[in-house]
């Protein structure tokens, strides 16, 4: 690849359970791009408030999201608690929060050529220039389908309906939220997993890649 020193950035977005955290990470290991998911920021911040025995001191807050590292992030196995995933949902919605997690999304960046890093607000707010924009989107039926395995390690007894309604309220708060709403942006390539295979999606994706990559350096 030519001019290596210059940063080609990817912005994926999308709701939960449509793929994008899937595809982000093949994407990463395929092309060997600097992978970066935002929601786990939200989640070790709701981490650190939880172990402080539910401190939301916005002092406290923006102190331990000046000392997020990535070892941080990677190295939690206690981000995906269903508690966590509430508070996360609460405090996302608070923009000096978004505001100070955006630095570091930004610091990501700029010490890497090649970055990826999906979320809610990524092509909107946090790579409006990315080289390649991709929003991922599945019917709400696929999502919960999807999703029930997971949720029965938490509850045993829930039902595909009950998932369908959790996956719903999330989708809507998330659409509707004041501080940085899931949109679909202009120049953003949609891909709809409903009724893709895996093998299917990420075929989907390296060509979305490639092309974006030839594009920007000619033939790779």
């Amino acid at each position: 690849m030519k001019k290596k020193n210059k940063i080609f950035s990817i912005a994926i977005d999308g709701s939960s359970a449509s793929g994008k955290t899937t595809g982000a990470k093949f994407i990463s290991k395929k092309f060997n791009f600097k992978f970066l998911s935002s929601g786990k920021l939200y989640r070790y911040l709701s981490y650190k408030i939880i172990q402080n025995k539910y401190n939301y001191d916005q002092k406290f807050i923006l102190y331990n999201s000046k000392n997020i590292t990535l070892e941080k992030l990677n190295n939690n196995k206690n981000l995906y608690s269903p508690e966590i995933t509430k508070i996360a949902s609460i405090i996302a919605k608070k923009k000096y929060i978004r505001l100070a997690l955006k630095k570091f999304q930004l610091n990501f960046i700029k010490k890497n050529n090649k970055v990826i890093i999906e979320g809610r607000d990524i092509a909107s707010k946090i790579i409006p220039n990315a080289n390649l924009k991709i929003f991922f989107k599945c019917s709400i039926k696929e999502k919960a389908k999807r999703r029930l395995n997971e949720f029965k390690k938490k509850n045993k007894h829930i039902t595909i309906n009950e998932v369908e309604k959790s996956l719903k309220l999330r989708d809507f708060n998330d659409r509707n939220r004041k501080e940085s709403p899931l949109l679909f942006v202009k120049g953003a390539v949609l891909v709809d997993t409903t009724k893709l295979t895996k093998t299917q999606m990420k075929a989907k994706l390296v060509k979305l890649v490639r092309k974006s990559l030839i594009k920007k350096y000619g033939n790779i």
